[in-house]
């Protein structure tokens, strides 16, 4: 029988461990696999040994509150590990609290296999020499990522983006619109302000004071919140009691809500390749707590942020970064979009070069199969 322990820590994270989890359990029906993760890992047939829920935070101040939970899911983690030996251990991104797990558990005698990269290329690229030492395998999903690791030397294949197979919408725009109680006709705004509750406060209410500004200079103008799973209802109030345009909140359902909008204001994050994969242009909005922000800014190594315009190697869609990031900016980004017809299309061509590349359908089960052959030292 193969046991794997697998790590993940934040709401991509476990939608990605759950599609991994379907597709190990297809290609080795008695396999066992338990460890950090959420509801779709649960859902898939792992077993949980901790939740990450309310685990996950950005920036490094606020991360700071999180360390005794940290150190003792670590614990439980590694008592497993010692208790019942897995054949491998899967960490999923989260570097923070995966690499000094992984190097404990390396330290028993189990083979590690690193499935999606934390940002070397963006900032701290000293991780990279923390990943040599303790991944058997990179399993990375962005066609740039496997020239950095193999030219450092780490054994790496590029599976290609589970989003492919995973952003789905339920039907066609139209379709989708009347479905969600939307008016058919009228321009559709998407609002996504991240999937971490430090992210909805900071980014929230600024996005709303844009709906407002976009509305009074485009009266039809309609807004869709996509309400990412299992944050506090409380987070959005604000946008239930805005005095302004009608703010209609969608749970779960974000690809719904990005196919059926014309342009989307969001985090920046994994909601940004969601967006491409829709062909929906967008305007990317972040902000970190100042001190966060202050520390972190001279590490990074990239002029842009957002994932799709690093995806095509060129701006394709508006970043507002930190101090840039104003109601009145993003309204000005999202109006353009919306009145100018050349603009949007320019974008749409900018997210078609996207698309290509985050590889063919298939993903997860390719990135199986690299775990499978290093669980179990055969040929899948």
């Amino acid at each position: 029988m193969t046991r794997l322990l697998l790590s993940c820590g934040e709401a991509s994270g476990d939608l990605y461990a759950g599609a991994l989890t379907r597709e190990l359990r297809a290609l080795d029906p008695g396999i066992e696999i338990e460890g950090l993760g959420g509801p779709q890992f649960a859902a898939a047939g792992g077993r949980l040994i901790d939740d990450y829920r309310g685990f996950a935070v950005t920036g490094l101040t606020e991360a700071v509150f999180k360390i005794p939970r940290a150190w003792g899911t670590l614990r439980r983690l590694v008592a497993a590990a010692q208790a019942q030996r897995p054949d491998a251990l899967v960490v999923v991104d989260f570097p923070d609290f995966n690499f000094p797990l992984a190097r404990q558990i390396k330290n028993l005698g189990v083979p590690v296999v690193y499935y999606i990269s934390p940002q070397i290329w963006a900032w701290r690229p000293g991780r990279l020499k923390t990943i040599g030492e303790i991944a058997d395998r990179m399993l990375v999903i962005f066609p740039f990522e496997e020239e950095i690791y193999r030219d450092a030397g780490v054994p790496v294949d590029f599976v290609g983006h589970p989003l492919v197979d995973l952003a789905h919408a339920s039907g066609s725009r139209e379709d989708l619109r009347a479905r969600l109680g939307l008016s058919i006709d009228a321009p559709t705004v998407a609002i996504l302000p991240g999937s971490r509750p430090n992210e909805v406060a900071r980014i929230l209410t600024d996005l709303l004071e844009a709906a407002i500004l976009i509305r009074a200079r485009e009266p039809r103008a309609q807004f869709a919140v996509a309400r990412a799973p299992n944050l506090d209802n409380r987070l959005f109030n604000s946008a239930r009691h805005l005095k302004g345009p009608p703010i209609h909140i969608f749970d779960t359902r974000a690809d719904d809500v990005l196919a059926a909008s014309d342009v989307a204001l969001t985090a920046s994050g994994t909601a940004t390749v969601q967006a491409a994969l829709h062909d929906t242009p967008m305007v990317i909005v972040y902000r970190l707590s100042p001190i966060t922000y202050l520390l972190g800014r001279p590490f990074v190594r990239v002029d842009t942020f957002g994932m799709v315009n690093l995806i095509a190697g060129e701006t394709i869609v508006p970043e507002l970064i930190q101090n840039g990031f104003t109601p009145e900016a993003v309204a000005q980004e999202a109006v353009a979009i919306l009145m100018d017809r050349d603009r949007a299309a320019r974008i749409r061509r900018g997210l078609a070069k996207v698309r290509e590349r985050l590889g063919a359908p298939g993903a997860s089960r390719r990135a199986a199969e690299a775990i499978l052959r290093v669980a179990t030292k055969r040929t899948i």
